[in-house]
């Protein structure tokens, strides 16, 4: 298996949004290819469901709140003193926000939230993880943004702030770490049948729906094949990139 560069075997993943959706669907590919899985959530009944639903020890399941920048740092420090290592980081935490708001009718505490969960998370875990991704000379770290990143969808200002923000963030790193080892790549799906679009509205929904050739939904499962490989050591030629998972919807 030492030629399969999409086998995980002896390397330590840290999958955070881990508890349902495309993060529970990745840790069990992940651990499907060999990977050993640190997963990582607020939602601490999806963490224990999926921790006995593997066999998970206790220093494989950690709670984080990605809202609050200390407790980022606390995850990152306790996988390390855990398990030595981090290989790759595999990010599907985030809310959806406001939804079918005008935009001059914002609330500008939940758009602060929003952005504080999707953007400052996903910013805080990379400068978290980097310095001993560095140190090893060799890291995957793969964001989920979103498709509304690429294209804005109407009423989601926050959501689209946030993603379009991970993905202006995710270009810029690619770029300053590109010769140390480390790749990270973004993946922007359109709407993927996950409970995280429970509370998004009908005509919101409609919306996306009809704007995706396909005609349909996409998977946890078919999103997780693609974070599979931008955490595996087969992404090697390719960082500081956003992934299309939108049925066509999006094709640059």
């Amino acid at each position: 298996m030492a030629s399969d560069l999409s086998n995980f075997s002896g390397q330590v993943v840290l999958i955070v949004g881990a508890a349902s959706g495309i993060g529970r669907a990745a840790v069990h590919l992940i651990t499907s290819r060999g990977g050993k899985v640190v997963i990582a959530d607020l939602d601490k009944a999806g963490l224990a469901s999926l921790q006995k639903e593997l066999g998970l020890k206790d220093n494989q399941v950690k709670v984080v709140n990605l809202g609050d920048q200390s407790s980022v740092q606390t995850l990152i420090t306790s996988v390390i003193s855990d398990h030595v290592q981090i290989d790759a980081l595999i990010n599907t935490g985030g809310v959806v926000g406001p939804t079918n708001t005008k935009a001059e009718d914002v609330d500008w505490a939940a758009f602060e939230k929003t952005i504080t969960i999707n953007l400052f998370g996903t910013i805080w875990l990379t400068q978290a993880i980097l310095p001993y991704l560095k140190a090893r000379k060799y890291g995957r770290i793969a964001h989920v943004a979103s498709i509304a990143g690429k294209e804005g969808n109407p009423g989601m200002h926050a959501y689209n702030t946030s993603k379009a923000g991970m993905i202006g963030f995710i270009k810029g790193v690619g770029k300053e770490v590109a010769a140390e080892g480390i790749t990270i790549n973004a993946l922007a799906p359109a709407v993927i049948r996950t409970p995280m679009n429970a509370d998004t509205s009908e005509e919101t929904l409609k919306y996306m729906l009809g704007r995706i050739p396909m005609g349909r939904v996409g998977e946890p499962e078919e999103a997780a094949e693609m974070l599979a490989f931008m955490a595996s050591k087969a992404c090697s030629f390719t960082t500081g990139f956003t992934f299309d998972a939108s049925g066509g919807r999006a094709t640059y």
